[in-house]
């Protein structure tokens, strides 16, 4: 019964992941730490972007729920688990699949990987922090399904 509870609070909390990263996206990114945030919509030089310092902001509270939980036998070890997990799925769709950093499923004919790449790219045509639309990555609106083979 235990690894049923750890199992669904790792898949609870990779899917509550998805919202606290819309809401980091629209609130934060594009609000207060908007200068971290700018060069990836404005553009930048080099491989690395003062953009990816959100990896570091957001692989803070994974660490600290694995250590804490390992130091107390508590499901926070699984809290940390499901974040890791959303941030390897955000890594592989954002900048693998989306920006690819790595060359890898360039042509992809899948209708899921067509339909975030197009959400994204709708996103990325506001070059500025106040305007925009769809800020989430792994789950967005049906729209952007219907319209990504066109």
């Amino acid at each position: 019964m235990k690894i049923l509870i750890n199992i669904s609070v790792t898949i609870g909390t990779f899917a509550a992941m998805e919202f606290v990263a819309w809401f980091t996206h629209k609130y934060v990114m594009h609000g207060l730490l908007w200068h971290l945030h700018r060069d990836h919509h404005q553009g930048h030089t080099g491989f690395f972007e003062k953009n990816d310092a959100f990896f570091l902001i957001f692989a803070i509270p994974s660490v600290y729920c694995y250590v804490t939980g390992l130091m107390y036998n508590d499901m926070r070890l699984y809290v940390g688990v499901g974040i890791s997990l959303y941030g390897m799925a955000y890594f592989m769709v954002h900048d693998v699949i989306i920006h690819q950093r790595f060359k890898i499923g360039r042509n992809s004919k899948n209708s899921y990987i067509r339909g975030i790449k197009r959400a994204h790219k709708i996103h990325h045509k506001y070059l500025n922090k106040r305007d925009g639309e769809n800020f989430g990555m792994l789950f967005v609106p049906f729209k952007y399904f219907k319209t990504a083979g066109k």
